[in-house]
C-alpha cells in the first residue's frame, strides 16, 4: 500500500480548496428546507464552486451524473439528485460534496434534520459527529490506522447503531479516492501507521437497524435494506507533525 505524502504546494492547495468546499456545504446545507428539491440544491452548489475557482469533484467521476451526492432518511451515500425528490419536514439529510481545485481533491459530507426530526435521527446525527470528532482528535503521527476505525466503531456501536461494513473513508489528493482505504470496523490487521503529510477522507456511515445495504435500479443509490435511517459525516484531513488539521470546516 503506497500512502501519498503531500508536498507543501500539495497541501497549501488542499487548504484552498477545502475551504471552497467548507463554504460550499454550510451554504448548501443552509437553503435545505421543506419544499425545497434536492436538485435546486445541486444546481447551487454547482454555480458556487464554480464562482469560487473550482470544479464539482464527483460529476463525471465514474459516470456520476451530479455535484452533490444526497441522502434522504434511509438513502445512505450516493443519492441522484433529482426534481422531484422534495425535502420534507423531520427528514434527515446528507450532503456529499467534493471539490477539484488546482489539481487536488478535497471530499467532505454533512447530515442535518429538517426542521423538528425525531430522537433517533437526533441521535444518529449526533453520533456521525461524535465519532468523527473523535477520530479526527487520534489522527496523529505514529497512531496506527487501525486506531481510528477501533474509535469510530465503538462510538457507533455504544451508540446502538449499525456500521455499514461495505462503505469506508479513504486517502485523498491527487486522486478522489487514494490508499489507505479507512474502515469504520475493526479487523485483524493494525493497518499502515499515520505519517505527517498524509491526506484523509474520514466517513462515519452507519445505520440505525442494519449493515446491509443494497443499490437501486439507478446503479447508483444506495438504501438500507431494511429502510432504516442511515447517516454519513466527512471531513478531510491533514496529518501534521503534532496531531491533525482539519481541511474542510469545523
Amino acid at each position: 500500500m503506497a500512502i501519498s505524502i503531500k508536498t507543501d504546494e500539495e497541501i497549501r492547495i488542499m487548504r484552498e480548496g477545502g475551504k471552497i468546499l467548507a463554504e460550499v456545504l454550510e451554504e448548501t446545507t443552509k437553503k435545505a428546507a421543506p419544499g425545497v428539491s434536492t436538485w435546486e440544491l445541486n444546481v447551487f452548489a454547482e454555480e458556487l464552486i464554480e464562482r469560487r475557482g473550482g470544479k464539482p469533484g464527483f460529476k463525471g467521476y465514474q459516470g456520476f451524473p451530479a455535484t452533490l451526492c444526497v441522502g434522504i432518511n434511509e438513502i445512505v451515500v450516493h443519492g441522484i439528485p433529482r426534481k422531484d425528490e422534495i425535502i420534507k419536514e423531520g427528514d434527515l439529510l446528507t450532503i456529499d460534496c467534493g471539490v477539484l481545485y488546482k489539481g487536488m481533491y478535497t471530499d467532505a459530507a454533512r447530515s442535518i434534520g429538517i426542521g423538528k426530526i425525531s430522537n433517533e435521527k437526533e441521535r444518529l446525527i449526533e453520533t456521525a459527529y461524535r465519532a468523527l470528532s473523535l477520530a479526527i482528535d487520534l489522527a496523529s503521527p505514529g497512531i496506527k490506522l487501525h486506531e481510528i476505525s477501533k474509535t469510530i466503531e465503538d462510538t457507533i456501536v455504544n451508540a446502538g447503531f449499525k456500521v455499514i461494513h461495505d462503505l469506508t473513508g479513504h486517502g485523498i489528493g491527487k486522486s478522489l479516492h487514494e490508499d489507505p482505504i479507512i474502515l469504520n470496523y475493526t479487523e485483524n490487521s493494525e493497518g499502515p501507521t499515520l505519517k505527517p503529510g498524509m491526506t484523509l477522507a474520514l466517513e462515519p456511515i452507519f445505520a440505525v437497524g442494519t449493515s446491509r445495504i443494497k443499490t437501486l435500479s439507478d446503479n447508483w443509490t444506495i438504501v438500507t435494506e431494511d429502510g432504516s435511517c442511515a447517516v454519513q459525516a466527512e471531513n478531510t484531513i491533514l496529518i501534521t507533525e503534532k496531531g491533525s488539521e482539519i481541511l474542510t470546516g469545523f
